[in-house]
């Protein structure tokens, strides 16, 4: 089942060129460490800046290595239809066990537009959907009513939800129904999400502190919320520093301070500054992230 920490994962790049020995040895850390379920192709993986060879190369590395063990939720979203619809189609081929598809950005469709965009995935590819709603990004937000709609598609099984609106997992509970994923987009609202009956989060955090994140939503899971707290307080400026500065700039920082990945970038991202990668030590630090 898709659930607990599940890993953004990042794409590590060295010399201009995704780093493939990097990206799987980085995957078995993560699944060593208790990670829970992982995400290439996402956001945090650039895949704004990836060719579509690179894009369908990275979901196929991550799914030769993650080997059946924890669920690869495969980044399938695109503004246009067609786009996402090719990538869930590759995704299923390659054995991905769920498309991560986001709700079409810089178009500014209508709610209607929304529900037949994914419509147009779920009857064309037969690979389970997680809905990501992000409106800071895509400037479009889902409705708890589409939201509704959409999870009556046979294939749509949950969503991600990154509006910082812990409000809606009730609403979207009695609108889906029990067994609808809700998944947090936002390492901050993890906590707070799970209280209202969220079943884990898609997080950034957990690139850098994979156990202490799988430790925590453990705990959650357990309905054990004074250990998931102390966790959380632990994690709490990690969950928050690794944006000081455009993600996953800090992230990358972080991990290169492990030995794991170069910090290299794709523009228009650039490096973190000092200030940030100060700051990023320091939350490594309180998290207990030894380096």
């Amino acid at each position: 089942m898709i659930k607990g920490s599940i890993t953004a994962i990042v794409t590590p790049f060295r010399d201009g060129e995704v780093d493939e020995k990097a990206f799987q040895e980085f995957i078995e850390w993560q699944i060593d460490c208790g990670t829970h379920g992982l995400v290439p192709c996402g956001t945090t993986g650039e895949s704004a800046t990836l060719s579509d060879e690179e894009h369908k190369r990275v979901i196929a590395l991550c799914v030769e290595a993650a080997a059946g063990r924890v669920p690869v939720i495969a980044g399938a979203g695109s503004n246009e239809t067609r786009v996402a619809i090719e990538y869930s189609k590759h995704a299923k081929e390659l054995g991905a066990d769920a498309a991560l598809v986001v709700t079409p950005y810089y178009n500014k469709p209508n709610q209607e537009g929304i529900f037949q965009h994914f419509k147009a995935i779920a009857d064309t590819v037969d690979i389970p959907i997680i809905v990501y709603n992000i409106p800071g990004r895509s400037v479009i937000d889902i409705t708890n009513e589409t939201m509704g709609r959409l999870s009556k598609l046979p294939t749509v099984i949950g969503c991600k939800d990154a509006t910082g609106d812990i409000s809606r997992v009730t609403t979207i509970k009695d609108l889906c129904g029990e067994d609808f994923i809700q998944l947090s987009g936002d390492d901050p609202t993890a906590l707070g999400h799970s209280l209202h009956g969220g079943m884990g989060a898609i997080s950034v955090g957990s690139n850098i502190a994979p156990k202490e994140y799988a430790d925590f939503h453990n705990a959650c899971l357990n309905g054990d919320y004074t250990t998931a707290v102390k966790i959380h307080d632990s994690l709490d400026r990690l969950h928050k520093d690794l944006f000081l500065c455009p993600s996953p700039a800090p992230t990358k920082y972080g991990l290169s301070l492990l030995g794991r990945m170069t910090t290299d970038v794709r523009l228009p991202i650039t490096p973190s500054v000092q200030t940030t990668k100060d700051a990023v030590e320091s939350a490594m630090t309180r998290a207990g992230v030894k380096f």
